[in-house]
């Protein structure tokens, strides 16, 4: 699966360059819950953007899109941190530890925040506003370079099935994997999304859902520490090449959406 960041990212860029509306970006959201609230963290961020601070009542996602086109803000990206590598998020602070938690966030280097969500409530996603200590960029990952990393670890993802024995204590392993993979052409994205990064994205949710198979237990079984130790083991080097993929992609639309926009003027 992809994550309520990456569908933030995408379609607040191309809601700020003009290839969306503010009602698509909602109805985008509305795929992660049904009721989307924003807060800031702290009383500076709050009154920069004129949004709630952190002792008063959430707003609607839509009073957050207006505050981003009052901000001129113009483009997005999304960070995907990992305990070791939380690069883009400005350093330790408030802001790389709630997307630690979160493993995913939203940063809009213009205005100098960061977005995380978080669920409060079922059917209720919180985006919280941090300050961003340093606009840092993340690493730049090349789309190619990307989509070439994700086929070798689906190739790998299969061995470590195999290697694994998942099937043998999952008979109906399969049916799992493309379920999971599945949810993903669930998503909606913006008509200029170029193909590339929806191919890329689509890969992605592939090889996650292997690896999110291949992590869990068998039904009522036990995992010694061992047996554990290797499995993450095998597992690390496809999780970190799904990350790349998806920063890839979402890195690689923005562009696309921003170029787009561009062409327009």
């Amino acid at each position: 699966m992809s994550c309520a960041s990456a569908t933030m990212v995408v379609w607040t860029s191309a809601w700020l360059n003009g290839s969306a509306a503010a009602d698509d970006v909602l109805d985008a959201l509305g795929f992660w819950a049904e009721l989307h609230e924003v807060v800031a963290d702290d009383d500076g961020t709050a009154t920069a953007l004129d949004l709630p601070g952190p002792d008063e009542s959430p707003v609607g996602a839509a009073l957050l899109l207006a505050a981003l086109r009052r901000a001129s803000v113009r483009t997005a990206r999304l960070v995907l941190p990992v305990a070791g590598d939380v690069r883009g998020l400005g350093g330790r602070g408030p802001l790389s530890a709630g997307a630690l938690r979160a493993g995913q966030a939203v940063v809009l280097p213009e205005v100098g925040v960061g977005l995380v969500p978080r669920l409060v409530a079922e059917g209720v996603l919180r985006w919280t506003v941090f300050d961003l200590p340093t606009a840092t960029p993340s690493e730049h990952v090349p789309i190619g370079e990307a989509e070439h990393g994700l086929a070798s670890a689906m190739r790998e993802a299969a061995t470590a099935l195999v290697t694994l024995d998942v099937a043998r204590h999952r008979p109906n392993v399969r049916e799992e994997i493309a379920e999971l993979s599945n949810l993903h052409t669930k998503l909606r994205w913006p008509s200029g999304m170029p193909p590339r990064a929806l191919r890329v994205l689509q890969r992605a949710a592939e090889v996650a859902a292997i690896l999110q198979v291949a992590a869990s237990d068998a039904p009522g079984g036990a995992v010694s520490a061992s047996a554990q130790a290797a499995r993450d083991e095998a597992l690390r080097p496809l999780s970190e090449a799904v990350r790349r993929a998806r920063h890839a992609a979402v890195d690689e639309a923005v562009r696309v959406l921003s170029d787009q926009a561009a062409g327009r003027h």
